[in-house]
């Protein structure tokens, strides 16, 4: 997995720490839809944690999960880290690294009560997002929940100038990817046996995609 040039903006500090203006915007309606749908405990894996902001909010907000971030930059991991260091959260793990859109690392990472994926849909190719959509479902326990956010096509369209110009600067970079349409990321969630549960309007055009394996 590569991400275009313009996926997302972080700055790093000195301790280590990396801050990305898009995470400080939407941490806290991220929160909200987790904490909707999340268990009260068990395992959480957040996907493509990117700088860990998301990790050290959600972990704080929701003690009873055990939250394991993950993500294939190794700079991130670092940040991931230093954040979570400096929270002192019992139920928050160091980063692992994985490749979230590679085959095979859902049986690798089985029975998961929640996994969540933030802001990265509409970076990957078609291929690339079934994958990990399919990998997804395998890493969940039986009644797991899936929750997808960000910026969606709603009926092969963009709700917005600034989404339209964002998804044409992508296929640009690459027309492999760009924003997905949210029908069909619903049929890859249902052809992976999974159900949707709920489809949450979101802050900015953004949705949320809560799936649930039976």
């Amino acid at each position: 997995m590569t991400l275009p040039e313009n996926a997302s903006v972080a700055t790093p500090s000195e301790d280590g720490r990396m801050f990305a203006p898009a995470a400080a915007r939407n941490a806290e309606a991220i929160a909200e839809l987790v904490a909707a749908h999340a268990p009260a405990q068990g395992r959480a894996l957040e996907l493509a944690a990117g700088t860990g902001e998301h990790a050290v909010t959600l972990a704080r907000r929701l003690p009873g999960l055990a939250w394991q971030p993950t993500e294939i930059d190794a700079d991130r991991r670092r940040s991931i880290d230093a954040h979570g260091k400096m929270a002192e959260l019992p139920n928050l793990a160091p980063a692992i690294a994985l490749d979230a859109t590679a085959p095979g690392w859902g049986a690798q990472h089985a029975g998961h009560d929640l996994i969540l994926l933030v802001n990265l849909l509409h970076l990957i190719s078609e291929g690339e997002a079934r994958t990990l959509i399919a990998e997804a479902a395998q890493a969940l326990a039986p009644g797991g929940r899936f929750i997808l956010y960000g910026p969606f096509l709603r009926d092969g369209e963009t709700t917005s100038e600034g989404d339209a110009r964002f998804h044409a600067a992508l296929t640009s970079q690459d027309p492999e990817i760009g924003y997905k349409d949210d029908w069909d990321v619903i049929e890859w969630l249902h052809q992976n046996f999974l159900e949707l549960v709920q489809v949450v309007e979101m802050p900015a055009n953004n949705l949320g995609l809560v799936a649930r394996r039976p």
